[in-house]
Parts: C-alpha cells; sequence; structure tokens
C-alpha cells in the first residue's frame, strides 16, 4: 500500500486539478496558439501602471537601493522587522525554483526566446509590484501585540471601503484570500517540494535512486524542517531569510557565472538565438506567440508581480513611510527575473540541453545543463534547489497563514490548523507528477491577480497623489 502512496495521491488529484486549471486559464486561439485571457490581464496592468505612474521604475530606482541599504531605517518606526529583511522575506517567496525549473519550462515550451520575454515582462511587472506593496504598506494594520497584517486583503478590503465601496472591496478581499491560500498550496508550496525532491533524486542516481518513487518520504522531511521554522512567525522567517536568501543566490549566480564565463565564445551566438526565437513569425513551438506566452507567464509565476503576494511580506517592513517600502520592492522583479532566471537560461541554452531533451523537463533539465559541464554538479545544485523551496515554502506559509486569519480569525487553533494543513500538502505536492503539480501552481497563483488588480486600478488615484505630495517635500 505505502509502495503505491505517490501513484493514489495522483489519480485522486490529478481531475481536481485539471479542472482548476481549465478554468482559470481560459484561452483564445490565435495564429495556431492558445493565448490565455490571465496572462492579457496581467500584461495590461503592467503596460498600463508603468505609463499611469510615469515609469517610477527608472526614476526611483537609486532610492529603492537606498532603502534596501538601510538609509531610511528607523527602529521607533511602526512594525516587526527591517526593510531588508522584508526584502529578503518576500524574495523568498519569488526566488525560488521559479528562476530554476520555471525557466527550464519556459525555453522548452517556447524555446530560447522566451527568456527576452521575460526580462520585458519583469521590467514593466516592477511598477505593478511598487503599487501593491506600497498599498500593503499603506492599509496595514498593526495589533496590540505588535504584529502586522497587511497585504492585497487590508487594501481590498479598507482602501476599497475608504472609498465607499464597501461590499465589492469586502468580496475581493475574500475572493483574494480564498485564492492567496490555494496559491500557497500550489506554487509557493507543491511545485518547491515536487521539484526540490526530483533535484535530490537527479543528484542520487535518478531511476537507481532510492528515494525514486518515495516522494511521500522526501515531502515528510521537508515538512518538518520548515514546520520547525515557520513556528516562529515573521520575525523567525525574517532572521533565516536574511541569511538564507544572500547564500543560495550566491551559490547559484556563482555557479550559473562560472558556466556563463567558460562559454565566453558562445554568448554571441547564444543571444542570436534568442532574439531569431523571440521573433520568429513561425507559429511552431518557440515561436513569436509562443516565446511570448512562455516568457510571459513564466516570469509572472517567478517574480508575482500583480499577483498580491509579496505585499503580505512587505508590510511589516518598519517605516513610516509606505512609498519607501514600494520603492524598495522594485528590486524584485530585477533580481528575481532579470539576474537570476536570465542566468539559468543562458545556460540552458549555452549547453543546448534543450535541444534535445529527450521527455525531461523541468528541473530535470536545468541539472542536465549544469551536469553537461560539470558531472558532479548535480549534487551542489540540490543543495542549492533545496535552500531555494525552503526559503520559498516557509514564505509562502506566511503569506497563506495571514490570509487565512483573515477569513478564520486570529486564534491559536485557527493558526495551528492552517500550519498542520500547509505541511500536508508538502507531502502531497512530492507525491504528484510535475504537470498535475504546476497546473494546479499556476491556476492559483494566476487567479489571485483577479481581485488584486482590480483593486489596483481602484486605489492608484490615492498612490499616485501621495507621489506628488512626496515630490513637493
Amino acid at each position: 500500500m505505502i509502495e503505491n502512496l505517490d501513484k493514489n495521491i495522483e489519480t485522486f488529484l490529478k481531475p481536481i486539478s485539471d479542472s482548476i486549471t481549465g478554468f482559470v486559464f481560459g484561452s483564445f486561439s490565435f495564429f495556431g496558439n492558445q493565448i490565455p485571457f490571465i496572462v492579457l490581464w496581467l500584461v495590461f496592468a503592467s503596460l498600463y501602471f508603468s505609463f499611469y505612474f510615469r515609469f517610477v521604475n527608472i526614476f526611483y530606482f537609486k532610492r529603492a537601493l537606498n532603502v534596501a541599504f538601510g538609509k531610511y531605517d528607523d527602529p521607533s518606526h511602526p512594525g516587526e522587522i527591517t526593510h531588508f529583511q522584508s526584502f529578503t522575506a518576500a524574495m523568498s517567496g519569488t526566488i525560488g525554483l521559479g528562476n530554476i525549473a520555471g525557466v527550464a519550462v519556459a525555453i522548452s515550451i517556447g524555446g530560447p526566446g522566451a527568456m527576452l520575454w521575460m526580462i520585458i515582462t519583469a521590467f514593466f511587472g516592477m511598477t505593478l509590484k511598487f503599487v501593491e506593496v506600497s498599498l500593503g504598506h499603506k492599509y496595514r494594520i498593526i495589533h496590540k501585540d505588535g504584529t502586522v497584517s497587511g497585504g492585497a486583503i487590508r487594501y481590498l478590503s479598507d482602501g476599497m471601503g475608504q472609498l465607499g465601496y464597501v461590499k465589492l472591496g469586502k468580496f475581493l478581499a475574500i475572493f483574494f484570500a480564498i485564492c492567496c491560500i490555494g496559491g500557497s498550496f500550489g506554487g509557493g508550496n507543491m511545485f518547491q517540494a515536487n521539484q526540490a525532491f526530483q533535484q535530490i533524486v537527479e543528484a542520487t542516481g535518478s531511476e537507481n535512486s532510492p528515494l525514486f518513487n518515495k516522494g511521500w518520504l522526501g515531502g515528510i522531511v521537508f515538512a518538518f524542517i520548515v514546520g520547525f521554522i515557520i513556528i516562529g512567525g515573521i520575525k523567525s522567517i525574517g532572521k533565516v531569510t536574511e541569511r538564507l536568501v544572500p547564500l543560495m543566490a550566491f551559490i547559484y549566480v556563482f555557479s550559473c557565472l562560472y558556466i556563463i564565463i567558460s562559454n565566453f565564445g558562445l554568448i554571441p551566438e547564444t543571444i542570436y538565438k534568442i532574439f531569431s526565437s523571440a521573433f520568429n513569425l513561425d507559429a511552431s513551438v518557440g515561436g513569436f506567440l509562443g516565446s511570448l506566452i512562455a516568457g510571459v507567464k513564466r516570469a509572472v509565476f517567478s517574480n508575482e508581480s500583480g499577483i498580491g503576494s509579496a505585499p503580505i511580506a512587505y508590510a511589516p517592513a518598519k517605516s513610516n513611510n509606505h512609498l519607501n517600502t514600494g520603492f524598495m520592492s522594485l528590486l524584485s522583479p530585477v533580481v528575481d527575473t532579470v539576474i537570476v532566471c536570465s542566468m539559468t537560461a543562458l545556460v540552458i541554452i549555452m549547453t543546448g540541453v534543450y535541444e534535445n531533451k529527450s521527455g525531461i523537463q523541468g528541473v530535470e533539465l536545468t541539472s542536465r545543463a549544469f551536469e553537461s559541464v560539470f558531472t558532479w554538479f548535480p549534487t551542489i545544485l540540490a543543495l542549492a534547489i533545496t535552500l531555494f523551496a525552503i526559503s520559498t515554502l516557509i514564505t509562502w506559509s506566511y503569506y497563506g497563514l495571514r490570509c487565512w486569519t483573515y477569513l478564520f480569525g486570529m486564534s491559536s487553533l485557527s493558526k495551528y490548523s492552517f500550519k498542520i494543513i500547509f505541511l500536508s500538502f508538502t507531502v502531497i505536492g512530492t507525491s504528484m507528477n510535475l504537470e498535475s503539480v504546476i497546473n494546479f501552481s499556476d491556476s492559483m497563483i494566476f487567479a489571485m491577480s483577479i481581485p488584486n488588480i482590480i483593486g489596483l486600478y481602484f486605489l492608484s488615484s490615492q498612490l499616485k497623489l501621495d507621489i506628488l505630495k512626496l515630490k513637493d517635500n
């Protein structure tokens, strides 16, 4: 019975995952490509806010760096953690398997050109991130015990309420909370645990690994580690992520740079492949639309601009100016997508493993790219990926918990019930195949953008007035 546990979990949950995916990713056909409406929803919002706020992602970039490096820090300001801790907590939720496995998926589906569209999407997504994070901090609630509740659920309910849209705001907040809880179970949990375990299997012998088809066992181990950390709440998470995020980023980025520099002569050819694929009018896989759709989807999944998750992590930052917190968040898509995702893509394209992937997918494709240069590297990659996955798991547990307590109250029973369910999904995630996990993960995370962006359209004028006041001062 226990030997078939992975298969039984997959058989039971796959139809549910497929149904949710079909609903969220409703699409229309355009020159032979299926274009999801939800992708257009996010792309339009990124473009609209970039022009509406006159490209704050460019003109306030220097200030963003100053905030991140502590220029505006003051221990007396209200909040729970420093600006940098909030940044690393948010980054630990975005720098994860989306940067490693997600990029491989994008290139597998859309060809090398997907990398360019990921970077472009991230550039416009910077402003979208600024808007939601600023609003999340502006409408946060500081409880009597000093803990903070912020993010989309607060600006949707309280911000919309102040504009006179009480019922609409309440509905959007509840809708968002439900989707966020699902997203914390999916993209922030199942996908991370699934791909981390797959890389461990890959590094220990692939199909000959003693862990092969024992995803449930890996899930239990991950659940134990994550459970130990998340008991302490955001302060515990902040202390872990401020050390873990720079460490894991250094390990991974250094490894990518080593391979890229070692293959310096291939850079011109690689750039040519990226641009020719990105603008190839052929409707086949890797053509213009295929690259565009794959790049946009994976970029959004990776940096989560417009999703409404990051404002939850930034809300506890000790600050008396919500705009500063928003400016700092401009850095997130740059680090996450422009730097980390691009390096992953360059390694995959340079090594050419995507051209003959023989059915492998996700993190296995990235692993093969590294392995083609260093036969021993899958073990190092397994360590890096495990760190990425754990950091994302602990941050998304916080996101889900904040939405859970919004719906069910702040009691200890409510908090611990969520944590138990969350950790159960860690086991489920390692037991399912990648296709089912990634479909469910994408669906729940992208669904969060529907209520979130509606709220941003209503509240953006308030934020623009705040920026004008800032200039006056």
